[in-house]
């Protein structure tokens, strides 16, 4: 079985926030894999089915990013997931908005919700599809300036790259439930 985690805040008031792009993600491709999160188990809102012949369940923690491993590890242990099972899609300052990254085993990279998760589970050997929202158009930035910055909405020029990125996000998920992580990372990194 694998558990296919997207990381975001839980509420309207963030339902649209770049912090938000794993929710964003895991909802396009759990309604392109007729899920539906109609379960709320271990502090989330899950689904469950079969995507390309692999039990899944998809979640959307519903603590807080920053509080983000609690669920999920409550998770791994409610479904005994291996691990090397667990998919964590997330928002990443660094890369550019729009790109996607697939790693594993990797550290935080100063990603709080990230971080919880790998102080939960006392590991970092998870795969993680990682997704660009830039940073702000500034040579220094505050972390009051960062933080107004994740939890603020994509501008209409943002959305256009960042809809274009939502679809190869569902792809990846299926190419490494498919292939595997060598041939994905090959294909979208």
């Amino acid at each position: 079985m694998k558990l296919i985690v997207g990381l975001g805040n839980p509420g309207r008031v963030y339902a649209s926030n770049r912090h938000n792009i794993g929710f964003i993600c895991l909802n396009y491709f759990a309604k392109s894999q007729g899920i539906k999160f109609d379960q709320k188990r271990g502090l989330a809102r899950i689904g469950t089915g079969e995507v390309a012949g692999n039990k899944v369940v998809v979640a959307k923690p519903q603590t807080y990013v920053n509080l983000s491993g609690q669920p999920v590890s409550r998770l791994i242990r409610k479904f005994n997931i291996n691990i090397n099972d667990l998919l964590v899609i997330h928002d990443d300052l660094d890369l550019p908005l729009g790109k996607t990254r697939i790693s594993q085993g990797s550290g935080a990279g100063g990603h709080k919700g990230v971080e919880s998760i790998i102080q939960e589970l006392g590991s970092q050997d998870f795969t993680r599809i990682r997704v660009g929202i830039g940073r702000p158009d500034k040579a220094e930035v505050s972390e009051a300036e960062i933080i107004a910055y994740v939890l603020s909405n994509f501008t209409p020029e943002q959305k256009q790259a960042i809809a274009q990125a939502i679809p190869r996000v569902s792809e990846t998920i299926l190419c490494l439930l498919t292939e595997g992580l060598t041939p994905a990372m090959n294909k979208y990194n």
